[in-house]
C-alpha cells in the first residue's frame, strides 16, 4: 500500500501566539507545518519548503500579505500553490482584492476557529489534488 504523502503547510503569521495555535492544530491533524513571521521570510520559505498550501496573514511586517500573494501568483514556480488569506481585515474591498489577486479563500480570523480553518484547508487541498 503506498504511503500517503504528508502535506506541507506554510503558515505566515506575525502573531506568535496565534501561529502556535494554528501550528499545533495542523500538526495534530497530520500536516507538516513551516512558519514565517513576515512577508520577506514567507517568500524565501515558499522557495525552500515548497508547501502544498499557504496560510497568509495580510498585515505583516516588511511586506504585506497582498504583496506576497501578488509575487507568488506572478512566479511560474509558485503560482499554482493555493493561498488562503487569514486575516482580521474584514472589509469587503480587502476580501475582493485578495480574491482578485488569486487567493483560493479568505478567512477572517475572528470568524473561524482553528478547527474550521483546518477543515477549509483540507477542502482546498482535496480540490487541488483531484
Amino acid at each position: 500500500m503506498p504511503t500517503k504523502q504528508v502535506q506541507k503547510i506554510l503558515l505566515v503569521e506575525d502573531d506568535t501566539f496565534l501561529s502556535n495555535i494554528y501550528q499545533t492544530k495542523f500538526v495534530k491533524d497530520g500536516y507538516q507545518v513551516a512558519t514565517a513571521g513576515d512577508g520577506e521570510e514567507a517568500l524565501k520559505a515558499v522557495k525552500t519548503k515548497k508547501p502544498d498550501i499557504i496560510l497568509l496573514d495580510v498585515l505583516l511586517p516588511k511586506l504585506d500579505g497582498f504583496a506576497v500573494l501578488e509575487r507568488l501568483k506572478k512566479d511560474a514556480e509558485t503560482k499554482d500553490i493555493p493561498v488562503i488569506l487569514l486575516t482580521n481585515l474584514g472589509q469587503r474591498d480587502d476580501v475582493e482584492r485578495g480574491l482578485q489577486l488569486g487567493a483560493a479563500d479568505y478567512l477572517i480570523k475572528a470568524h473561524f476557529k482553528p478547527s474550521e480553518t483546518v477543515a477549509k484547508v483540507k477542502k482546498i487541498l482535496e480540490k487541488a489534488t483531484h
